[in-house]
């Protein structure tokens, strides 16, 4: 009975809080309680974040936020007063801050419900390209809409969402790449959390000289996933294995899902994190194709790859770090040792503004209170951790990683000519590698400006900050995370040494330009 009891008051409290948190974000907000989540969020920002006035002055700053104030002069919805904030927190210029806007929560009944449905839209993968939003891959059965410009989303016209959402997010210092590419390549996620959720959307493309509309709907999955399912069992009742061949479709299986783990199988766009192949006319170039720096183990990835390069002989290696939005420290630090021939320290202590970061990083009111009390357990044992490895120097404190430390190079080191090709969408741990290789002259650079800068940004760990009356969510780096090198003006990113940009041409003759030019590079030389 107080099992039952117990479930009825879950139930009914989670049915509340749905209500409850719904009413907050759809109705107006008075100016005073708006006044107040602005000084929360400038206090979180200047309780958190370690280079806060790094390109803005603090003068600066302050007046802006007060100028934001003096702005709201009437009761604003959550999502009105979000679009009014982002801009500012944007004036950081800090690319690892984000601001997001509170939406209706879905009861547990329409939970169910959309979960047995999926949204056809999502099927699409989009790009920015001279500044426009095209399709860029299908994972449906439908491919006539790859290479379709996008021109409108309902009634709105898509160059005028960009820019929208292009004024909504920071990037790090002065740097211009990141806005088209990143908005371009996540433009529906920035639509989603810009629009919340939707059944149906009706989109206008442009193919050629012909205009023509499209409508995306929420529809129920496949029952066909269902019938092939029977399918196949029933053919395996008819078409009995024998035991060599029911081994050796384990074996099989059991290699499949080994290599899906090391090459970082990402299942929702069918495609591999991390990639190795041969290219050129004599398969002498070594092309290794890392899309970003956090899915699944890399260590076998990386000791196979260099492995291969060493016992082929191989002269040259392209890495492609084009829309790599970066990830974890530990395995950029391992790629680069198998790039170097000379010991080195990988990235500096990093500045930040607590003793005790990790435990303000889980203490925060977006944390799951399970997480919480976890975390409250574990309290002692996470000061004492973070206690030891910061220290106080010149009245700042510092964070003490492994990876700034001096280390050694992999006894598989290549020592032959490396190319690298970046874009605006080379972002934060990516732009970390890049810049040892580009201030050791250790490779040549092929594309265009990354979108995270040469002297570091602020990331590490994040603390996720909720405003208590709008409830929009802050996100905020809370390390200074950089390598030893550094360039003056401050507040750029890796520049390539041989700038190159994607056109509309190349994507419609299926050309990828700055990987040709590599290729014709070191053939030519050969």
């Amino acid at each position: 009975m107080r099992k039952l009891l117990f479930c009825v008051y879950i139930i009914l409290t989670s049915c509340t809080s749905v209500k409850k948190h719904n009413v907050i974000v759809s109705k107006l907000h008075s100016i005073e309680t708006l006044h107040e989540d602005v000084n929360k969020a400038y206090k979180q920002l200047k309780r958190n974040h370690p280079r806060l006035y790094q390109y803005t002055s603090k003068i600066a700053l302050d007046f802006k936020f007060d100028s934001l104030k003096r702005a709201i002069n009437k009761r604003l919805t959550s999502k009105a007063f979000y679009e009014k904030l982002a801009p500012v927190i944007r004036e950081v210029k800090q690319g690892h801050i984000s601001v997001s806007p509170p939406h209706k929560r879905l009861t547990k009944a329409q939970r169910k419900f959309y979960k047995e449905k999926k949204f056809e839209l999502n099927k699409l993968d989009f790009e920015s390209v001279e500044d426009k939003i095209w399709v860029k891959r299908s994972l449906g059965n439908d491919s006539t809409l790859v290479g379709c410009q996008v021109l409108k989303i309902g009634e709105e016209q898509v160059d005028k969402l960009v820019k929208k959402y292009n004024n909504l997010i920071a990037t790090d210092g002065y740097n211009t790449t990141l806005y088209h590419s990143f908005v371009g390549s996540r433009f529906l996620n920035f639509y989603y959390k810009d629009k919340g959720f939707v059944d149906s959307l009706n989109i206008t493309f442009k193919a050629k000289d012909s205009v023509f509309s499209r409508m995306f709907r929420r529809i129920e999955k496949e029952k066909k996933q269902k019938d092939s399912f029977l399918i196949k069992r029933v053919n395996k009742k008819h078409k009995r294995l024998s035991k060599l061949q029911k081994k050796e479709k384990k074996i099989e299986a059991k290699k499949e899902r080994k290599d899906n783990k090391k090459y970082g199988y990402i299942h929702s766009k069918k495609l591999y994190t991390r990639h190795f192949s041969l290219k050129g006319k004599d398969s002498s170039i070594a092309y290794m194709r890392i899309r970003g720096f956090t899915r699944g183990p890399y260590k076998d990835f990386y000791k196979e790859s260099f492995e291969k390069v060493e016992s082929l002989k191989i002269k040259n290696l392209i890495i492609d770090l084009r829309d790599n939005g970066g990830g974890r420290l530990s395995e950029i630090n391992n790629l680069y040792s198998y790039l170097t021939n000379k010991d080195f320290i990988f990235i500096n202590e990093s500045e930040v503004n607590s003793r005790i970061p990790l435990l303000k990083m889980l203490m925060t009111n977006t944390t799951p209170s399970i997480v919480k009390v976890i975390a409250g357990v574990l309290s002692p044992v996470i000061a004492v951790h973070n206690l030891i490895k910061t220290k106080k120097r010149n009245g700042k404190l510092y964070y003490k990683f492994r990876y700034s430390k001096l280390q050694k190079p992999n006894p598989l080191n290549f020592k032959g000519k490396i190319y690298v090709l970046i874009n605006g969408n080379s972002f934060s741990a990516s732009s970390i590698l890049s810049t040892h290789l580009k201030a050791n002259k250790r490779a040549t650079f092929v594309g265009e400006e990354t979108g995270g800068a040469y002297n570091g940004t602020v990331a590490g760990i994040f603390k996720k900050y909720e405003l208590p009356n709008t409830k929009v969510k802050i996100s905020m780096g809370m390390m200074q995370i950089d390598a030893p090198q550094k360039i003056t003006p401050d507040g750029y990113g890796v520049k390539a040494d041989i700038i190159m940009k994607p056109t509309r041409q190349d994507r419609l003759n299926d050309i990828d330009a700055e990987l040709n030019w590599v290729i014709k590079d070191i053939e030519s030389k050969n």
